[in-house]
């Protein structure tokens, strides 16, 4: 999808707006009207989608704080259609999470799940980093719910599903340890023979 420079958007509302007006006062209303059309039109575009789409390409080069910079030119987060605005939540969650940030994060993320992303890829990379984040605070049952509904998410990116197959994977092992570590807590507890004291001299 093409998507505008939010710099050279910038520039386009101010131009048709200003010279809207200026064509207005000077001319008349209709030699201004496409002006004033193309800057309103532009203004509503940027109040609707604002700059999730281009924070979303620069996160994907690696550059987070490039993407929270550009993230952050969207003044009016809360006015964002639906969708877009729950993009934006899980962007900043995701740039937060990146740089460590988790208890920002998790707000954040836990917004765009109650906002509601549009498609099952979404909800499950949401599902699967809120997961993550119980898991680094030992919450283990959160985690497995929240994984239990990432896997019943309808999944069509690959690297997706990889991750989903790897943190199973983590789960798994860490019920094998705690169940190994279980079974020796019991033997330890298991009466042996009599223990010999050493003979006095």
């Amino acid at each position: 999808m093409y998507t505008i420079n939010i710099f050279l958007r910038f520039a386009l509302i101010a131009a048709c707006l200003i010279g809207g007006v200026v064509l207005a006062v000077m001319f008349g209303f209709w030699y201004a009207f496409p002006f004033l059309l193309i800057g309103v039109l532009l203004l509503v575009g940027y109040f609707l989608l604002g700059t999730v789409q281009s924070a979303a390409q620069i996160m994907q080069s690696n550059d987070f704080p490039g993407a929270e910079k550009r993230l952050g030119l969207t003044l009016f987060p809360n006015i964002l259609y639906k969708g877009n605005r729950a993009y934006f939540y899980m962007i900043k969650g995701s740039l937060a999470m990146q740089m460590k940030r988790n208890d920002e994060a998790e707000e954040l993320l836990l917004r765009a799940k109650e906002i509601g992303l549009p498609t099952d890829n979404e909800k499950a990379m949401v599902y699967l980093q809120l997961a993550n984040m119980a898991a680094v605070k030992n919450n283990w049952t959160s985690a497995k719910n929240l994984f239990r509904e990432a896997k019943q998410c309808k999944i069509t990116e690959a690297p997706l599903r990889e991750q989903l197959g790897q943190f199973e994977k983590a789960l798994k092992s860490r019920g094998t340890m705690k169940a190994a570590a279980h079974r020796n807590r019991g033997a330890m507890m298991q009466p042996g023979g009599k223990r010999r004291r050493p003979r006095s001299r």
